[in-house]
């Protein structure tokens, strides 16, 4: 497949994306072909760890092809997108539980379906270019392809945040917020990766990493924890609306432009999975509930119209006052029965 190419290399498996056109969009091909490699290696002595890499220097992976998603849900077809989804969190769990290291370097935009695969592994490498983002809710989606476990995981309340306005966070944000580990500096990543591949260990890791760039995450926790502390997203809504700091302006410019379904869903999200009991399969479940009904009942299908089709940049959302009923958030998470998400 001349979208990826996946083979061994010395003691390591070698999965490099190869649509530096499309930003390394990952279509439902690209997701089944690396769950095959994963599958095929878990038991194979002769590949000691994974390594996850993509060709071009502006994306990592800017998320899952969607195109697809958008014709079919036109056309009254849900299932595809069910199918799309239950697969691509599958293999996300797989990632996430994997018995041998998992090396994945995360150059440039690394989002949403990026985020599933890159930064699930034992080991997620990032460098000066890196900007990592979930940014489902601009789509009508939430946070998903597990990507609510770390967020639930981050320190205090940057999961509100950055789950509802799809902050992207570069290399020192992503290591804070848990979704990278290493910093390392883009030119050592050819040097790192050759010597995983001849040594078959992580040592080369440790050695060439580095301090990142300082981002912004830290300095605005205190802000983010007092504004995003709402039960709901119109209690959040109201904390922002009470002060007229940058902070809140900036906040609120962003969650504008979401849709309103979809943010007061994560945020009901995230209170659900903090806790003693939270686990990657808890996330994918809830994860699954919302995409499960998205083309039918929330606001995919005119989040994908407004940012990739016509691209007017104008999405018609439901409750376009954001004021979310609950019984609307309940709806979206209710257990699937016997569609449940199967892993």
């Amino acid at each position: 497949m001349s979208d990826i190419n996946i083979r061994i290399t010395g003691r390591a498996g070698r999965i490099t994306l190869q649509r530096p056109q499309a930003l390394n969009a990952m279509t439902y091909d690209m997701c089944m072909a690396i769950e095959a490699a994963f599958d095929a290696w878990r038991h194979d002595d002769a590949v000691a760890l994974i390594v996850i890499d993509a060709e071009g220097d502006r994306a990592f992976c800017s998320g899952g092809d969607i195109a697809e998603l958008y014709a079919t849900g036109r056309a009254g077809d849900f299932a595809y997108g069910q199918t799309f989804w239950a697969d691509e969190y599958r293999l996300n769990h797989k990632i996430f539980t994997y018995p041998k290291p998992v090396v994945s370097f995360l150059q440039g935009f690394t989002m949403g379906g990026g985020v599933g695969i890159g930064c699930h592994g034992s080991h997620r490498i990032v460098g000066q270019s890196s900007q990592i983002a979930m940014p489902e809710c601009g789509i009508g989606l939430v946070p998903d392809v597990g990507g609510t476990l770390m967020l639930a995981l981050a320190p205090g309340r940057l999961g509100e945040y950055l789950g509802t306005t799809a902050t992207r966070m570069n290399a020192d944000d992503a290591i804070y917020a848990g979704f990278a580990d290493t910093y390392i500096p883009e030119l050592k990543w050819s040097g790192v990766i050759k010597a995983l591949e001849e040594s078959g260990v992580t040592d080369s890791i440790e050695a060439a990493s580095g301090a990142a760039p300082k981002g912004e995450l830290r300095a605005l926790r205190a802000e983010i924890d007092a504004h995003f502390a709402g039960e709901t997203l119109s209690d959040i809504l109201t904390l922002l609306n009470a002060e007229n700091s940058a902070f809140a302006i900036d906040a609120l410019k962003k969650l504008s432009r979401v849709s309103p379904l979809s943010a007061a869903c994560t945020v009901e999200m995230m209170h659900r999975l903090r806790g003693p009991s939270l686990n990657m399969e808890k996330a994918l479940d809830l994860e699954y509930r919302f995409t499960y009904r998205a083309m039918e009942h929330g606001d995919f299908l005119e989040g994908i119209r407004a940012a990739i089709i016509d691209k007017d940049r104008t999405p018609e959302w439901q409750y376009p006052d954001m004021q979310v009923p609950l019984a609307a958030v309940s709806k979206m998470l209710q257990p699937l029965g016997k569609n449940a998400l199967k892993l």
